[in-house]
């Protein structure tokens, strides 16, 4: 019921925006928005804003770039910056610790050998892989596999399937789990077995106790991640690391002869490595690399380990993946009828690779193979990187097949079908029960996330102890991006329409951020106002609260003059309503939005606060009642509480109370929590590095603020 009464107040907005600047129809009718003169309704001004500013970004990398190519030199100070960025983005990488690997299970193929490995990329945190081995006496090079995004992760056909066509060319091929996937899910639930968050039928799963799928997992995972200034994408690439040493350690592998090579999610990691690890040799990315224009313009950003925070306002596009490792060898691999990653970008991407090679006179370097095929790790695919590693591993071109020929017409279907795994998940375990998380004194990501999140707590401490309150300030305002605190900025809001309630002025204002982006408010002005007033945010729409009878109305009965004004992204210019609902709404409707702001160094606790700064400085210039006010209240709930309080502690002097209800209190409890509800807008890359939410309630004054009803990080109050 309650869904129902939010979709129709939403529709209600959409349409009822048309009428502003006619006649008011009703009285009580709240809506304030139109679409903007170009013609965009309310709910995608704010994606169209960021778009506009991931464009700007981009267009400037572009114009870097060419006159970057121009230089060798410049071109080498290109990578090196790159690559330097990137590792500061992903928080550095761990230390290297014991690997305690072993071999748990043997099996005999047709014309190769498998082995079943777990070891520890960190203390008590094991990966699962299989190493695919030639029947031929080693030493061989060897090849790692990132998995793509398979719920059975290396046991997937098309993952066996690249491993023995390698092994069977004279290569090694170690295929292994990512987090949260095959064996290495880490938010199981032994109460029950698996059902999809909405209810819908049960979908197949490598373990019963499965309680969340694949991407999902990742993005929860990457939720806490960000809180630290890390990203998840930290562990997938430490364990791609690790897979490498444990590969060069055996004396059957050639340590100088390493090749990399993984699919779709896989292919995100194989261009993570081999932009990071100069062991690599040669590498082959399968179905991801694009321009992030062209991703940006059709799916959009995807899940957590594929947005690294600011690379995109840096000047780091996918191509920079290539780039990064040039000249040495990458064949880049890509379906034509690819829906997910855009082919057209993967050719303009494969034509700045080639330019940057050739520069470097290494043309020779950079291959595409782009068979007329959907997303995936197609027959084809899998030749043409068998190839590839055959090529520049054991220095001979060879015309690798996997069946011995393609018939000259075939359907999607009928190439699936050549493809069978040869082993079953349960034949592939590496794990007694199938699942590292039931191992006895297994460490989840989350519980590393924990620990590194306690650790935080007491190094900033004393530094943060030690900051004069201006310093402190200065410090939020950069670690949430906010406008510079001495910004003097006149806010542009303008007065649409106005109507009576007994005893009340009501206004409808509008706000412009920008003229892509306009944000609405409802001022109560009462005619016995006394110079108190209250900035009133809700985190659902400024007119959730404001029915006659209301809580906005007792405070304009008490002489308030209150207005009720949303964030961006909150009520009338609330995103996603054109988009399925992603990971069944548990990181909110407007993770997209979230993580293309992420792309390009922003944070949504920082862009509201902006917002929050500018409705301040309108109420308070006394423009509702022609006379200053005397007396600031700021209330706010539920997603507008964070970016209030941020406010509150940049500004202190200006709020006589500060209400903050249905808030979660810490930011520490989402990075320590297993599974969290609807957290994208509110974490913030690396705060938790500086400071954690009850740090700027002492930095307002505890006798200033009053937090109701806190939330946990699932969105339900809290009961004591």
């Amino acid at each position: 019921m309650k869904g129902d009464m939010k979709t129709n107040r939403m529709l209600k907005a959409v349409f009822a925006s048309l009428l502003i600047g006619a006649e008011i129809a009703a009285a009580d009718d709240l809506a304030v928005l139109r679409p903007t003169a170009a013609g965009v309704a309310p709910g995608r001004q704010l994606e169209f804003w960021l778009k506009n500013e991931f464009y700007q970004r981009v267009d400037r990398r572009s114009a870097a770039f060419e006159k970057m190519i121009k230089s060798e030199s410049a071109g080498r100070a290109w990578q090196a910056e790159r690559k330097a960025f990137f590792l500061r983005q992903l928080g550095g990488l761990p230390e290297r610790t014991p690997l305690n690997a072993r071999v748990v299970g043997r099996l005999e193929g047709k014309g190769y050998r498998l082995e079943k490995i777990l070891f520890e990329s960190r203390p008590g945190h094991h990966v699962t892989a299989n190493l695919y081995l030639p029947e031929s006496a080693g030493p061989w090079p060897g090849v790692i596999v990132p998995c793509g995004h398979s719920h059975d992760g290396k046991a997937a056909v098309g993952y066996q399937q690249v491993g023995i066509l390698l092994a069977r060319n004279g290569m090694a091929a170690m295929c292994y789990d990512p987090i949260g996937q095959g064996e290495r899910y880490q938010m199981l639930d032994l109460t029950r077995e698996y059902q999809t968050f909405d209810g819908s039928p049960r979908t197949k799963v490598p373990h019963p106790n499965v309680h969340v799928l694949c991407t999902a997992e990742h993005t929860m995972m990457g939720m806490g991640s960000i809180l630290l200034g890390t990203n998840v994408a930290q562990y997938r690439i430490w364990d791609g690391m690790r897979a490498i040493d444990y590969l060069q350690g055996r004396p059957d592998i050639r340590a100088d002869k390493i090749g990399c090579t993984g699919n779709s999610g896989g292919g995100t990691l194989t261009a993570y490595l081999m932009a990071l690890d100069d062991r690599i040799v040669a590498a082959a990315p399968v179905c991801y690399l694009t321009t992030f224009r062209r991703l940006i313009d059709s799916n959009g950003a995807q899940d957590a380990e594929q947005n690294i925070f600011g690379q995109i306002d840096f000047g780091m596009d996918e191509a920079d993946y290539v780039i990064m490792r040039a000249p040495q060898p990458t064949l880049i691999l890509a379906g034509t009828r690819d829906v997910t990653f855009d082919f057209r970008g993967t050719w303009e991407l494969f034509l700045e690779a080639k330019r940057f090679y050739s520069r470097l006179g290494r043309s020779e370097g950079v291959e595409i193979n782009a068979p007329d095929a959907p997303h995936g790790y197609t027959l084809q695919q899998r030749e043409a990187a068998a190839r590839w590693m055959h090529r520049w591993l054991l220095g001979a071109d060879k015309l690798v097949r996997e069946v011995d020929s393609l018939p000259d017409a075939f359907t999607d279907d009928q190439l699936r079908a050549m493809s069978t795994g040869d082993w079953t998940q349960e034949q592939l375990y590496c794990t007694p029960k199938g699942q590292v998380m039931l191992m006895p004194g297994e460490r989840s990501v989350f519980q590393i996330n924990a620990g590194i999140a306690a650790s935080l707590r007491e190094t900033r401490r004393t530094p943060w102890g030690s900051l004069s309150a201006d310093a402190r300030r200065q410090l939020v305002q950069k670690t949430i991006g906010a406008m510079p605190l001495d910004a003097r900025t006149e806010p542009k809001v303008e007065i649409l329409a106005t109507f009576e309630r007994p005893g009340c002025t009501i206004r409808k204002l509008v706000l412009t951020v920008d003229e892509r982006l306009l944000l609405p408010a409802i001022a109560f002005v009462p005619s016995n106002h006394r110079g108190h007033a209250t900035l009133y945010l809700h985190g659902t729409s400024m007119a959730a609260d404001a029915a006659p009878g209301g809580p906005i109305e007792k405070l304009v009965n008490e002489g308030h003059v209150v207005l009720a004004a949303e964030l961006r992204g909150i009520g009338e210019t609330e995103t996603g309503h054109h988009k399925r609902d992603y990971g069944y709404g548990r990181f909110g409707r407007d993770n997209q939005e979230f993580f293309l702001a992420y792309l390009i160094g922003k944070s949504f606790v920082g862009m509201r606060a902006d917002d929050v700064r500018s409705w301040t400085r309108f109420l308070k210039s006394g423009s509702l009642t022609g006379a200053t006010l005397t007396e600031l209240h700021l209330t706010a709930i539920g997603e507008a509480a964070i970016p209030a309080l941020h406010v509150a502690a940049l500004h202190g002097a200006d709020d006589r109370s500060v209400t903050l209800r249905q808030m979660r209190p810490s930011w520490e409890s989402v990075v320590t929590a297993t599974e969290t509800f609807d957290q994208a807008v509110n974490v913030v890359h690396g705060a938790l590095k500086h400071y954690d939410l009850a740090d700027l309630v002492d930095v307002v004054g505890r006798e200033k603020v009053a937090i109701e009803d806190p939330v946990d990080v699932m969105g339900k109050v809290k009961t004591f």
